[in-house]
């Protein structure tokens, strides 16, 4: 077949555009650890020189680090001036940890896949798994700082109360299990929000089970929360109000299994919360930016973790609703809802 040239052109360009992408993430990533974001948007207007005085950070560095911020987008450039300067939108994306759109701590999730890339190969090349305990530290960290924002502007204002009778159960105090909780954003923002609530949040990695003990005493939450290392369909408990997954199921070898022990964990009048990533019914559907992050992301980390474990479901990042709400039925669930969803979530309401 004959190459056409406008088209082949048009595809380098699109390369081009994603290399540099690529390589813009680790300069994201050196912004987000070395406070320049917050630094250019509390001094900026500034040049170089001007920047180098306030953090203290080699000259030469910064000169090169605010370019490739300036051609990426990420910051603004004054050529007569010689000076650089963040958006309001820049700044709240880019500065704002506690905000509902911190976009820097995504690339710690790309970090990690780039230095597991050979393990993750060979897992393909083998039909293996590849377990989420076996991931670099960067995925636990990323995941939570990827996650949390999306919480933060969704979960108390949105998705609970989306929720039949949950709000209110909370409010007099319930008894809430957060399963697959990670490094526990999700939890401790409960654990805030309805401080008569009593709110266990588990997950099989222990490393991230610390790490979260030890987020719930600075967050303030250490009275109304808990946190243990247990597996989906093994954590310990029974007359739970509310158990929540999120972005979980689909990381999970036997998600049936876990429904199952989800159904006989709560209280008859109980609810299943299920937080997964958007998704359309066909891939045709999911080929655009969002499934395009959610696709890689699952080859990379879900379908390897799912495949790691007993059950190798392999449901992946993308799995639709008909699949996610068959594992509701299959688990003993009788009701079975999609609650909310928006651009990046589906939030899915199971009872029995």
């Amino acid at each position: 077949m004959a190459v056409n040239m406008e088209k082949l052109n048009a595809f380098v360009g699109k390369f081009a555009n994603d290399l540099g992408a690529a390589m813009h993430g680790a300069t994201i990533l050196i912004g987000e650890q070395l406070g320049l974001y917050r630094a250019l948007g509390e001094h900026g207007p500034v040049t170089s020189e001007g920047l180098a005085r306030t953090t203290g950070i080699s000259e030469r560095y910064l000169r090169e680090w605010l370019a490739a911020q300036a051609a990426s987008g990420y910051v603004e450039y004054d050529a007569g001036k010689g000076q650089f300067w963040m958006t309001p939108e820049q700044k709240f994306a880019l500065t704002n940890e506690e905000g509902p759109v911190f976009l820097p701590g995504a690339y710690y999730i790309v970090s990690s896949v780039y230095k597991d890339e050979r393990k993750i190969a060979e897992a393909i090349r083998t039909g293996k798994g590849f377990g989420w305990h076996e991931h670099h530290v960067d995925l636990f960290q990323g995941t939570k700082k990827f996650f949390r924002p999306g919480y933060v502007a969704n979960l108390v204002s949105t998705w609970l109360p989306s929720l039949e009778g949950v709000v209110p159960k909370l409010e007099a105090g319930a008894r809430v299990a957060d399963v697959g909780c990670g490094l526990g954003a999700s939890t401790i923002l409960m654990a805030k929000a309805f401080p008569k609530s009593k709110f266990v949040g588990y997950d099989y990695h222990a490393e991230s089970i610390e790490w979260a003990r030890n987020d719930a005493v600075t967050a303030g939450v250490a009275d109304n929360t808990d946190f243990e290392v247990a597996s989906a369909n093994g954590f310990g408990g029974k007359g739970f109000d509310l158990v929540t997954f999120f972005d979980c199921l689909h990381d999970m070898g036997n998600p049936v299994e876990a429904a199952r022990h989800v159904r006989q964990a709560i209280k008859p009048d109980g609810t299943w919360m299920v937080v997964e990533p958007f998704a359309g019914p066909t891939v045709q559907a999911n080929l655009n930016p969002v499934g395009r992050i959610f696709y890689n992301a699952s080859i990379q980390i879900c379908v390897p973790s799912s495949l790691s474990q007993e059950g190798q479901a392999g449901l992946g990042a993308q799995a639709n609703d008909a699949a996610l709400m068959e594992v509701f039925r299959q688990g003993g669930f009788g009701r079975v809802r999609k609650a909310s969803e928006n651009p990046f979530n589906r939030v899915f309401e199971g009872r029995p």
